[in-house]
């Protein structure tokens, strides 16, 4: 039988498959819904089988060719060790899955499956550095509690400010004006809206913050500056850990970049692959699972 392997990207917002085979030669892409494990187990799968379907018939391939393709995940939420394990004992069409994190396959590729860190800052952040296969994670335990840098935290701030302002107890900037506009004025509404909002619907205000920042606005340029504080601490602590290479990815961490002190960028460099090559890198290769699969029955049991 002829292998085929596929890399698999996803978190919250969507889930992006790429085929290649064994001589490394691509054959289709697809892409498909979100694939959280978090966020559901089911619709996880669901939404992985989605985008290798639609990337397997840009290949000329079908769902009988699942059985031969060897998937590398790379997922959102596979830090979770329940998570982990109820993923994996799904069942599946495929030849083999490894899982580990979106992290994982992002740093992977980003320096070409050699050791490095890197700094995801988008909806949510993370750090991470792979140092002779181990890799060392510092923060990503989900908004609220953990997030610094990310744009979910930086539209939280941005509303308690807001409030803060409609109060009085601080400056009424162009950016108050904005986000009040965007509620209709109605601070009742901004409170019906917290009770449901996701990490998304923070994180909606942060290109409006960066532009109000370059427009001049006070609340906008101290909002990026605790940003720029927030990923300063992360890319410390990772230097600490021993990297010397970091890649900055996601919105908000490469807009961030220029914010940075020069000691700090001097730790950045570009990213040589995305994601996805690097979920291709661990196709098929058990020891890069997460954790062990050896360990399912006991985790069960307890």
């Amino acid at each position: 039988m002829t292998y085929l392997y596929v890399g698999i990207d996803g978190g919250g917002t969507s889930c992006r498959a790429r085929i290649r085979d064994a001589q490394g030669r691509l054959l289709g892409e697809g892409k498909s819904g979100s694939a959280n494990i978090l966020l559901g187990i089911e619709s996880a799968l669901t939404s992985i089988v989605d985008a290798v379907t639609t990337a397997a018939t840009q290949a000329e391939l079908t769902s009988a060719d699942f059985t031969r393709m060897h998937l590398g995940l790379a997922l959102a939420g596979a830090e979770q060790k329940s998570a982990w394990f109820a993923m994996m004992e799904q069942p599946h069409p495929f030849a083999s899955i490894v899982l580990n994190t979106d992290a994982y396959g992002a740093c992977l590729g980003a320096h070409d499956g050699q050791d490095g860190a890197i700094l995801i800052a988008g909806t949510g952040s993370c750090g991470l550095l792979i140092n002779g296969g181990e890799q060392q994670v510092v923060g990503g335990r989900e908004f609220p509690i953990s997030d610094q840098g990310s744009g979910a935290i930086m539209g939280l701030r941005l509303i308690q400010k807001v409030l803060l302002a409609y109060d009085d107890i601080e400056p009424q900037t162009p950016l108050y004006h904005y986000v009040m506009t965007h509620f209709h004025h109605d601070v009742d509404a901004i409170v019906a809206w917290s009770k449901q909002a996701l990490p998304r619907d923070y994180g909606q205000f942060s290109p409006q913050i960066f532009q109000f920042a370059d427009e001049g606005c006070p609340l906008a340029q101290a909002l990026l500056q605790q940003t720029r504080d927030d990923i300063e601490m992360w890319l410390q602590a990772l230097r600490r850990r021993g990297a010397t290479r970091i890649c900055l990815m996601g919105g908000v961490a490469e807009r961030m970049q220029a914010w940075l002190s020069p000691p700090m960028r001097s730790l950045i460099v570009p990213a040589k692959f995305d994601a996805i090559e690097g979920a291709l890198m661990f196709a098929g290769k058990p020891e890069h699972n997460l954790y062990k699969l050896s360990d399912i029955q006991h985790e069960g049991a307890q």
